[in-house]
């Protein structure tokens, strides 16, 4: 199999941290990043590519929170993650999973790759809000766990742009394909 290929029943879209909460805190690139994903969703959904969302969330009173983990203390204090939703915008139909996960990373302490193993999915296009955070975790994690891997530049977001593109260019150039909107489109098409 070319790694220009997609096998739709072997592939999963993954979107990670599309949320109310998180799209809240990005309002101006929020319009741009929404109308992005939603095209990959619909896209993916008309050559039955499995769509599937991940955001991250807690309990009242972040009881999932350790004193030990610096990152969680920062969600903790930002209030957030609580009772926000995938974004409307994206279109989620019933039929799609939604992981809940208590960590920057979809796969740790969630069932996403007992799920994707038994669907027998081995490709993800990879999508989500921050790149220093879900994508830089995920990715590495996907990686190890020997999936093959694309990530759309242009559906993920970091508001520190230089660590954004550094990442791009090195650890996700390392682990994934990198595609363009267009391009992810393309092999979509061609699927």
């Amino acid at each position: 199999m070319s790694l220009t290929t997609l096998i739709p029943s072997k592939t999963a879209l993954l979107v990670m941290h599309y949320q109310t909460d998180i799209m809240d805190l990005f309002p101006s690139a929020a319009p741009a990043l929404l109308a992005n994903t939603r095209k990959l969703c619909d896209a993916a959904r008309d050559k039955g590519v499995g769509v599937y969302f991940a955001q991250i969330g807690f309990g009242a009173g972040y009881p999932e929170v350790s004193p030990l983990n610096k990152n969680g203390q920062g969600i903790k204090r930002l209030g957030l993650f609580v009772s926000d939703t995938v974004s409307p915008e994206l279109g989620r139909r019933e039929d799609e999973p939604l992981i809940l996960a208590r960590r920057a990373s979809v796969f740790f302490g969630t069932e996403l790759e007992l799920r994707l193993s038994a669907a027998g999915v081995d490709t993800l296009v990879m999508v989500g809000i921050a790149s220093t955070g879900v994508m830089l975790s995920s990715i590495a994690y996907a990686s190890d766990a020997d999936f093959r891997l694309f990530t759309v530049k242009d559906c993920c977001y970091d508001p520190d742009e230089v660590v954004h593109e550094r990442l791009f260019a090195t650890a996700f150039e390392s682990r994934t394909t990198v595609l363009s909107l267009d391009e992810a489109l393309s092999l979509l098409e061609s699927a």
